[in-house]
């Protein structure tokens, strides 16, 4: 072999190695977003599926305003929207309740049980409305009558490291997620 021979044969051996370098690079970036994107839809999911069970074992569903220490129900008469809902597994027994909410100070969605125990269930939550009372159709109720269906809607954004997407000029992927669940047993 000449000199120019190998020459030309490591040039061609180099980019190949650089094409199958950059094609790596490449594969592991796609692999940290489509991971980020599987990890935001089964938080999401599991939240949902988790709201749903409480809302259909329900013996009473109230929908407001609140947080961990407050619950103020919508009023009857108004819209029955709110960042709030409280579930009452007896009909009966008001001093046992779940109540999910949509922390505005932190943008998490919890998940508060009334012997003290709090869990979020989703990060980077950007609506406040999360909860709505409706009639079979999705028009908003104004009271909070036996036949109407609990609405959730969550919308959040990550950025492409998976955290909130509030920083300065990041790319940042948004999430909406949305579902209706009726009682079981109605009153």
């Amino acid at each position: 072999m000449t000199l120019p021979e190998v020459m030309v044969t490591s040039a061609i051996f180099g980019m190949a190695l650089a094409g199958f370098m950059g094609l790596q690079l490449f594969a592991l970036r796609y692999d940290q977003t489509v991971k980020m994107k599987l990890k935001a839809c089964n938080d999401a999911r599991n939240a949902q599926n988790r709201v749903a069970a409480d809302i259909r074992s329900a013996g009473r569903v109230r929908i407001g305003n609140g947080d961990s220490a407050v619950f103020i129900e919508a009023p009857f008469g108004q819209r029955q929207e709110g960042n709030a809902i409280e579930i009452y597994p007896n009909k009966a027994d008001t001093n046992n309740f779940i109540r999910y909410f949509c922390d505005p100070s932190d943008d998490l969605l919890k998940r508060y049980v009334n012997n003290g125990t709090e869990v979020i269930l989703a990060r980077s939550v950007t609506n406040q409305l999360v909860f709505t009372s409706e009639d079979g159709f999705g028009r908003i109720l104004s009271n909070n009558f036996n036949n109407r269906v609990i609405g959730m809607t969550l919308q959040f954004s990550q950025d492409q490291s998976g955290g909130p997407a509030a920083q300065n000029g990041f790319l940042y992927d948004y999430y909406q997620l949305q579902t209706k669940v009726t009682r079981r047993a109605l009153e």
